[in-house]
């Protein structure tokens, strides 16, 4: 193998991974890299990723061996790999599916080659409880309603389960995708969109139909939905973040599938339909009951009574769109779930929470990834640019950030008044576009309605004024609108093009990628997108703007840095005159 001083990795003895930017191997390293490692830090010459064990079983799942890994790093390394971390991809690699879960005469066996290693696992106390019997040196007989806390546990003890043990058959239903919509356009399935639908389903085979298929924003992941559905021809049960996202599942369902109206239920806040194709979201399903406290082994359902709807049809398939967000106890009730076929839905696999092992043990592991650019070169998404204004705190402020606790300081410095002069320059430069202005203070965004008399939705805004709002922007009748977090997600305005953020939830990553994935439908004129945050120098505001990146930049975004005073001289970019990447 020969190690070039121009390749762009630097492998380290703890399996953290150096990339550097500005090498003209940057890309194709960095879509190597995002297929097995985890994106760090990301400043502006060399990047950090880490690889670690749920990454290369998500690898694993997904069919990657370890020899590709490792060919893929020795193509773009600088310098010999240490023989540690050959060591330990490949035993990592090799721990996924060594033990696997069958069903054989309605039992659930946990089953393995390796004879030592199941006598190793009976002996753990994370699964003894679920272990019912020894049948023989290679099979045990295991606990079948509890299948997700054995599949939790052993994901814990560092031997993913390869669950094979099938699914229940759901209530039939008849469901195909139409040629056409009901508003007379043609409609078809993309090549990734089929693709992502048809690696979950796997054709019905029991190693298919639990998983995660990850797409930017705008991509079309409800069609992926949707064509799974039709895979499936099963009732189905879909879980959303918030109430709009039910209506556009809604829409979609009844403009591009065969579903009559009737066949359709809302479950929400406002209603309590439960039909064939049940839509909820999770605020609704997460109601506790007051005064009602689950004793240790108890019952969810006396906790969170709406937990009855799982029960309430022979589900077939229960879709979890947005699984990144998705709330602890529907963890704990879809650990009960494993006999339904479950599909996960996201732009991005980060979990502030840091629970991804139980999407991985309870969804499924990672079935189909596209990278953010491939898409935008295809034309599938739209051309972005994202820019990083720094601006500083005005000298009233720094005294008053320098004096406070830790708590406070953020909320100074993401609400600094400083910024609204920074607006006012990008709205000229985009005075013809449609601009969405987004942050987490409303005090802040009252400001900015007070200040350019904008309509605005946060999370006290109605429903149907949110509707009336977000069609008077997608018809054009309104250029901008300010909207508080409850506009991170699910949203569908296809024609926004510019986004100004003024504050995030503090250094989320999920919350940039849902951000920008805003305004990354593609556009009916073809231009590009551009992806304004505005951060207080010098502050926890841009340690948090950095950290908020990071996801972004494994993608392959990179944020052009602007200081306050270079923003009069800006010029956005236009399509016409755009780089390839």
């Amino acid at each position: 193998m020969s190690y070039a001083p121009t390749n762009p990795l630097i492998v380290q003895g703890d399996k953290s991974v150096l990339l550097e930017v500005d090498s003209p191997h940057y890309a194709d390293a960095r879509d190597v890299l995002a297929r097995f490692a985890e994106l760090e830090k990301s400043p502006e010459y060399v990047h950090t990723y880490r690889i670690s064990p749920l990454s290369l079983w998500n690898a694993a799942a997904a069919g990657l061996s370890a020899a590709a890994i490792l060919d893929g790093l020795e193509r773009f390394a600088k310098y010999p790999l240490p023989g540690n971390v050959r060591v330990d991809i490949a035993e990592a690699i090799a721990r996924y599916g060594r033990v696997k879960l069958i069903k054989r005469d309605e039992q659930l066996l946990m089953i393995s080659d390796d004879a030592p290693l199941l006598v190793e696992l009976q002996r753990r106390k994370e699964l003894r409880p679920y272990i019912l019997g020894v049948i023989d040196a290679h099979t045990l007989r295991v606990d079948a309603a509890m299948r997700g806390h054995i599949k939790q546990a052993l994901v814990n003890i560092g031997y993913p389960a390869e669950d094979l043990a099938g699914y229940v058959q759901g209530e039939s239903l008849s469901i195909a995708l139409r040629g056409e919509t009901k508003g007379g356009q043609a409609f078809g399935l993309r090549t990734y969109q089929s693709e992502a639908a048809a690696v979950y389903y796997a054709a019905g085979a029991d190693h298919g139909g639990s998983g995660v298929v990850v797409l930017p924003c705008g991509a079309g992941k409800t069609m992926v939905g949707m064509a799974a559905m039709s895979m499936d021809s099963s009732s189905t049960l879909i879980l959303t973040p918030n109430t709009i996202a039910v209506e556009q599942w809604i829409t979609e369902l009844l403009d591009k599938t065969t579903l009559e109206p009737e066949m359709i239920g809302e479950y929400t806040g406002q209603r309590k339909e439960i039909k064939p194709v049940t839509v909820a979201t999770y605020q609704t399903i997460t109601y506790r009951s007051r005064g009602k406290n689950r004793r240790e082994g108890g019952d969810l359902r006396s906790e969170y009574p709406h937990f009855e709807l799982f029960d309430s049809r022979n589900w077939g398939l229960i879709i979890y769109d947005e699984v990144h967000l998705l709330p602890a106890p529907v963890f704990s009730i879809t650990a009960e779930l494993q006999a339904r076929r479950r599909l996960g839905l996201t732009a991005t696999l980060v979990r502030e929470d840091g629970r991804e092992s139980e999407v991985f043990s309870l969804i499924g592991p990672k079935k189909y990834d596209v990278p953010w650019k491939d898409l935008e070169r295809q034309g599938w998404i739209a051309t972005a640019d994202c820019i990083e204004v720094r601006i500083p705190l005005p000298d009233d402020l720094r005294m008053e950030y320098a004096l406070a606790d830790q708590r406070h300081k953020y909320r100074i410095a993401a609400s600094s008044p400083a910024k609204y002069e920074v607006l006012d320059q990008i709205l000229l430069k985009h005075t013809g576009d449609q601009v969405l202005i987004i942050g987490m203070y409303l005090e802040q965004l009252a400001q900015v309605q007070e200040r350019y008399g904008f309509p605005i939705i946060t999370g006290e805004t109605p429903a149907r004024q949110r509707s009336q709002l977000y069609h008077a922007f997608r018809s054009g009748e309104i250029k901008q609108l300010i909207i508080s977090k409850v506009g991170n997600f699910a949203i569908d305005l296809p024609d926004a093009s510019v986004m100004v953020q003024l504050s995030g939830t503090f250094g989320s990553r999920q919350e940039e990628a849902q951000r920008l994935g805003r305004i990354l439908r593609p556009k009916r004129d073809d231009q590009m997108a551009h992806f304004y945050t505005l951060v207080s120098r010098d502050t926890q505001d841009q340690e948090f703007s950095a950290n908020r990146q990071l996801f972004l930049t494994e993608q392959g975004y990179q944020y052009i840095i602007l200081y306050d005073d270079e923003v009069a001289e800006y010029e956005p970019r236009r399509l016409a005159s755009a780089i390839v990447d």
